[in-house]
């Protein structure tokens, strides 16, 4: 296993108090490719809403919301969560993020019963930004917009979803990644709309240091994190694993998350020679003991945006394989934080699985190289940046500014 104790110190403390200066962001096309400017600005506080249709558990753009709701108010900023339903109201409400829920709506006429309920919330808190999450929640905030005056920021996080060309309805666009920017400016969202702010899980509220013991594996072991579903590529690492275990007959494979495809995957897993190898361990709110005690990380995923457990794996200091699609180059540097193969390849992930287990030098290579910068995947740089998109979609003609707003009760 590769993780270092020290990683904490390499990243500073906490944020204290209120930050008045904050970056402005614009976007500029150099080689075809979304680049991010950042300079300094200073700024009153912001009342913010973030608006989900809910705040379950196990959901990767939920936990993003959280984290950065939670740090947006460490940095001086009035912020709420309005929702349907969800699982954060204590931790929101004890990190100070005010948590307003509209109860599930359901049906043909969901969206009407969104918009109705959000109205009269949003009227009594005039924010200065919503920062819709999903895209009901995104349609909602956008038909209530012009009788109350905010600024409607939306973040794609899952640009798989057939509907989020829709979220082109913001003031301004975010997206996770610049591989999620070109796709959606492919479906028709305008480029000057669009903003990339990646992901981050570092120094954030769900995942504090960690200080817990490893889990007991055995070893070589390779583990995934993921929903069990089609698109995590969950097949094809098992039958690259399997591939691998005919060089490697030692290795262990095992699958943290859940998800309705679980039990095909355990008869798929059944079917090879590796049965008694491959584990399924179930979903799990915090993977970082499993990860503690992995030799390897294993992302075989087919779409992915920008994931979470990349990052995670990387401040456990995993050496990492992962896919070559959507966000995951970028979350990895272009290769020069974990291996990068292409999707759908088992026999490619089997080779990339056989040559690491292998190379006990290379391992530590990709321990050390994993957690390198980690500041770029702190949750502080993500509300950071964010903050600075909404900075400029304030700035945009005939918006008052936050600091004409600030006598609201």
């Amino acid at each position: 296993m590769y993780w270092m104790a020290n990683r904490a110190a390499r990243l500073g403390g906490p944020i204290k108090g209120m930050k008045i200066s904050r970056p402005i962001m614009s976007v500029t096309s150099q080689n075809g490719n979304l680049s991010i400017i950042v300079a300094e600005f200073e700024a009153n506080p912001m009342r913010i809403v973030h608006y989900l249709n809910h705040t379950c558990r196990g959901n990767g753009h939920v936990s993003v919301a959280v984290d950065l709701a939670c740090e947006q108010v460490r940095n001086g900023h009035d912020v709420y969560i309005v929702c349907g339903f969800g699982d954060f109201d204590e931790l929101l409400a004890a990190n100070g993020v005010k948590v307003v829920t509209l109860g599930e709506t359901t049906g043909r006429f969901r969206m009407l019963e969104m918009t109705r309920r959000l109205l009269p919330v949003l009227r009594k808190l005039r924010p200065d930004v919503v920062n819709a999450h999903m895209v009901y929640a995104a349609l909602s905030a956008w038909i209530v917009r012009p009788l109350i005056g905010f600024r409607l920021v939306t973040t794609v996080h899952n640009s798989f979803d057939p509907q989020a060309s829709l979220l082109r309805v913001g003031d301004k666009v975010i997206v996770v990644s610049d591989a999620v920017g070109m796709e959606m400016q492919r479906r028709g969202i305008p480029p000057v709309k669009l903003r990339t702010v990646t992901n981050g899980t570092i120094g954030g509220v769900l995942r504090p240091p960690y200080c817990g013991a490893p889990e007991h594996l055995e070893h070589p072991a390779v583990v995934t994190v993921g929903g069990l579903h089609s698109r995590k590529g969950v097949a094809y690492l098992i039958d690259a694993f399997d591939i691998a275990r005919q060089t490697v007959p030692g290795a262990h494979l095992y699958l943290v998350g859940g998800g309705p495809e679980q039990p095909d995957f355990e008869a798929r897993a059944r079917a090879t020679s590796s049965a008694d190898h491959i584990h399924f361990l179930g979903w799990r709110e915090d993977p970082r003991d499993v990860l503690a005690s992995a030799d390897l990380f294993v992302l075989a995923s087919l779409r992915d945006p920008c994931p979470l457990v990349i990052f995670e794996a990387r401040e456990m200091g995993n050496p990492i394989i992962a896919s070559a699609v959507d966000g995951i180059p970028a979350a990895l540097a272009e290769g020069r934080r974990g291996v990068l193969v292409p999707p759908a390849d088992a026999q490619a992930l089997a080779r990339e699985i056989v040559r690491v287990l292998t190379d006990s030098e290379l391992r530590a290579q990709l321990s050390d190289a994993a957690q390198e910068s980690l500041e770029d995947i702190t949750v502080r740089r993500v509300s950071s940046e964010t903050i600075g998109v909404y900075t400029e979609a304030l700035q945009l003609k005939g918006v008052r500014s936050p600091s004409a707003r600030l006598s609201r009760p």
